[in-house]
């Protein structure tokens, strides 16, 4: 049986927009996050006069719909490096930034050195995740802790890693490993777990496979696309195809006549990624077919309304 968790959210000047906390019971970890129009707000609460780790979160002006990001750590005070980082004379290339995350302690049992372990960790996690573009000038080793004190830290990090992506905040979110299964076995799972969804194009010989892993419609590394954007029409996805051709996510093919994904790369919808694959608009919903079935992506996700409501194809 799943075991769900309960994320605690407590907008503070009762507005959506602005400052928040967040917490998960049984855990010491605590996050305050701001917009900067709000930080003199987050500078006067009792969080930011702790030792812990904070975020900068900005857009990045070089990529579509791209995120730059800062990882840093105060060992005695996090508010004070915020109010340095928010300094017009004090930017050193950080005056990106129109959000602020701060990670503490409830228990204020947070000391410098865990703050550096800590700091060290989610610079590596962010790279590994490439979801963002860091400004990070280096990119520090974790410091030796007492193998207590790691186990510690490697937790809060779990539980943080939960709470963040719940703000918005994904640039800790790994690119999962997702194995090509056969349809015949993704057939069989709970409906929890996405099946392999295929997208053919004959005529060029493209095949890509995508599943929707952890919520998000991932295009799997080794999948097929055309050699580049076919349609005339002025479209967004022009864009970010530039970008993944950019980035290293699509490369040519070892034939040269068309493109593969490097990487499982995450999109914002089943059309979007199947847009990059067939080089033109396309409805996803429609054009991602389970592996091995006729089935769409749109019929698999009825199949699962209708389960939940008691309802089958039968009782249509």
């Amino acid at each position: 049986m799943s075991v769900g968790k309960s994320v605690r959210l407590f907008l503070a000047d009762d507005t959506p927009g602005g400052l928040l906390t967040a917490e998960i019971m049984n855990w010491t970890g605590h996050v305050v996050a701001a917009p900067r129009s709000d930080l003199a707000a987050l500078l006067k609460r009792s969080e930011t006069s702790r030792t812990g780790i904070y975020i900068l979160l900005g857009e990045d002006p070089d990529s579509l719909g791209g995120q730059l990001a800062y990882i840093g750590e105060g060992d005695d005070d996090v508010g004070t490096r915020l109010y340095q980082h928010a300094r017009s004379e004090d930017q050193r290339g950080k005056d990106f930034w129109d959000r602020a995350v701060v990670l503490t302690s409830k228990d204020t049992n947070l000391t410098k050195a865990h703050a550096r372990y800590l700091e060290s960790r989610f610079i590596t996690l962010a790279l590994q995740a490439g979801r963002a573009r860091l400004t990070n000038a280096t990119s520090p080793p974790p410091i030796t802790l007492p193998e207590a004190d790691v186990s510690d830290m490697e937790y809060f990090i779990e539980q943080a890693k939960i709470v963040l992506p719940v703000l918005g905040v994904n640039i800790f979110r790994s690119r999962v490993t997702v194995p090509v299964t056969s349809s015949v076995e993704t057939v069989d799972r709970r409906r929890s777990e996405s099946p392999v969804f295929e997208m053919t194009l004959r005529k060029f010989g493209i095949t890509a496979r995508a599943r929707e892993v952890d919520g998000e419609f991932t295009v799997l590394e080794g999948s097929g696309a055309r050699m580049a954007w076919t349609s005339a029409e002025s479209h967004s996805y022009t864009g970010l195809r530039a970008k993944l051709e950019q980035d290293g996510t699509l490369v040519p093919s070892s034939e040269g006549s068309s493109m593969r994904f490097a990487r499982n790369h995450v999109f914002a919808s089943p059309s979007a990624a199947a847009a990059i694959v067939a080089g033109r608009s396309a409805n996803g919903r429609k054009e991602w077919l389970i592996e091995g079935r006729r089935t769409s992506y749109g019929e698999w996700e009825t199949e699962g309304i209708d389960a939940a409501m008691g309802r089958g194809r039968g009782d249509e």
